[in-house]
């Protein structure tokens, strides 16, 4: 069988844009209809402009100041460089009205990859493609855009409970936990991972303080990840990444005025959120003090290793072509509708499990993989970690098509195409680390071709990620093993999002327990409190907290293992 045409994926990928951002919501301001009246809402004073807060929730206890500018707008002469400080306006109160998100894009391949999961999970190893017609699901033409889009994105929210916002300035401030949201890094906003509501309850369990709440958008796809030596000969790579750093050094300047101790900030994130904490963590080697923040949960941090500047210039080269210019200047002159066109296109096209884009490495921000930072000592070590990931991370991004060794070994290739200089490196990951030994007895004991291909991925762009922190931190971190059924990539999000009864969580009580983990943790540096099963921490013994549908236990941490030193090395390049 063949895979379809990226004529058709990428129509795909556009009916799905469409469905997923017409289904989107704006999550932290639904919290509760309980909500005080605008000329009740209070005002914070933070030097370049005052903000009110949108909503009080009554039910909560908690304000939401939404939208809160943190750069200037990156459009015109500021696309495709670092964000910078936003203009002083003070003639009016802010109030974070609209909503915005950055401009959006997802892979075509997605939309298949929903088809054919749930046959292979219920024993289907064949992708049953008659069942699903790419005809009609393509839909054709451009998808609608959700109405919040827009490349003036750059903001953030600060979700505070009243009792900490109401001690602001009288005496220690509260703790703060940053959310980082994952998307390929082409898709995502502040706002629509999930409602807070449940982390500031448990931060509030067993009589603590509670912790302060802060999410913020970064620019996405071409917008935030372009990337290569044109580019970088007039403008920043990694726009995004650095549009995280500036939203923490805000968190440093502004949280006390909102009640928060910036000396007790957590950084969040899951999938592209916890790999652009790996690169926050890891960022100039280590060579420009600290980072800021003193702790983190990656979850699932993930990532796919872009060290080649010949494959950087030829995405800058096929993202100019679909404008129709040659140059990044030009293309900053061209309206934003064009972008986000081309932007659509390039990453709906993307190979099978790609985004296209993602962080690169620089020689700056990024002067090396993460990984290779971490093993030689390049990164802050004043931190304190605690790490998560599931028991499945790969499948999502592994092709049904993949039915034999030459698909494999080409997928492999695909995703690393340095290797087509290392032979015997190729050799070596397809025979000795991932060889065709179908007994289950391999990495994550795959019985098939696809089960094989998802076991490499899983390792290579999520769980060694977790491993390589575990062993730079001399394993004093504090891990998770998330195995609740089928533990595909991204089920542990309704988990720290809970809120109540939902069709994403099977268990409630593993729910609460991790949120409980997580916001003690902000708190005080260790998930351990009354109430949730002691989390030892993960020591010599790679021992890893494991969250299952049956409860929680202690077992080995798997990512411990020859493949993920091997990976580390990046020996691929």
């Amino acid at each position: 069988m063949s895979p379809p045409s990226f004529t058709a994926l990428a129509a795909l990928g556009l009916t799905l844009l469409s469905q997923a951002t017409a289904q989107a919501g704006y999550g932290s301001q639904n919290t509760s209809s309980n909500t005080s009246s605008s000329a009740a809402l209070p005002v914070v004073d933070l030097g370049y402009e005052l903000h009110q807060a949108s909503l009080y929730n009554s039910t909560g206890g908690f304000y939401n100041f939404s939208n809160i500018r943190y750069a200037a707008p990156p459009t015109g002469e500021n696309r495709f460089r670092a964000p910078v400080l936003p203009a002083t306006n003070r003639s009016a109160v802010q109030t974070g009205l609209p909503a915005r998100i950055c401009p959006q894009a997802d892979p075509a391949w997605l939309l298949i990859a929903e088809a054919y999961i749930p046959e292979y999970l219920a024993g289907q190893t064949v992708f049953n493609a008659s069942s699903f017609n790419l005809s009609s699901a393509s839909g054709g033409g451009l998808p609608v855009q959700d109405p919040r889009t827009t490349e003036d994105c750059l903001f953030l929210d600060v979700v505070v409970p009243e009792g900490i916002f109401n001690n602001a300035g009288k005496g220690y401030g509260a703790p703060v936990l940053v959310w980082i949201y994952g998307g390929g890094y082409t898709a995502g906003s502040k706002s629509d991972s999930g409602n807070p509501a449940g982390l500031l309850a448990r931060s509030e369990s067993n009589g603590a303080e509670g912790v302060i709440y802060v999410s913020m958008n970064y620019r996405l796809g071409a917008f935030g990840f372009l990337s290569g030596p044109s580019l970088q000969a007039n403008g920043d790579a990694n726009a995004g990444l650095l549009d995280q750093r500036l939203a923490l050094e805000w968190v440093q300047a502004h949280i006390a005025s909102f009640g928060g101790d910036p000396n007790r900030v957590t950084v969040l994130g899951e999938s592209a959120g916890g790999g652009s904490i790996m690169h926050q963590i890891t960022a100039y080697g280590g060579n420009k003090g600290p980072v800021p923040f003193q702790q983190a949960v990656p979850q699932s941090p993930g990532f796919q290793p872009l060290v080649s500047n010949q494959q950087q210039e030829n995405t800058l080269n096929e993202f100019l072509a679909l404008l129709n210019v040659t140059t990044i200047e030009q293309a900053r002159q061209l309206p934003f509708e064009a972008l986000l066109v081309a932007n659509v296109i390039q990453v709906g096209t993307s190979s099978y499990g790609s985004f296209t884009y993602g962080p690169a490495v620089d020689g700056n921000f990024v002067p090396a993989l993460p990984g290779e930072l971490l093993l030689h000592g390049q990164y802050d070590k004043s931190l304190r970690i605690m790490v998560g990931h599931n028991a499945d991370e790969g499948l999502l991004f592994t092709s049904p098509f993949n039915q034999n060794n030459s698909a494999f070994a080409a997928s492999l290739l695909t995703q690393l195409p340095t290797l087509a200089a290392w032979p015997q490196t190729l050799e070596y990951i397809t025979n000795v680390l991932y060889p065709p030994i179908f007994d289950g007895s391999q990495a994550m004991g795959y019985t098939n071709q696809i089960g094989r291909a998802a076991a490499l991925v899983s390792e290579l762009i999520f769980t060694c990620n977790t491993f390589y922190l575990d062993k730079a931190y001399g394993n004093k971190t504090f891990s998770y093993f998330f195995t609740v059924p089928p533990a595909l990539h991204g089920e542990d999000i309704p988990y720290t999002y809970f809120n109540g009864p939902s069709p994403s969580v099977l268990s409630p009580p593993i729910a609460i327990a991790l949120q409980e983990y997580i916001t003690h943790f902000a708190e005080t540096g260790s998930p351990n409190e009354a109430g949730v099963p002691f989390f030892v921490m993960y020591g010599q013994n790679a021992t890893v907290q494991d969250l299952n549908i049956t409860g929680i236990s202690e077992v080995r941490d798997p990512t411990a293992n020859a493949r993920c030193d091997f990976w580390q090395k990046a020996l691929y390049v």
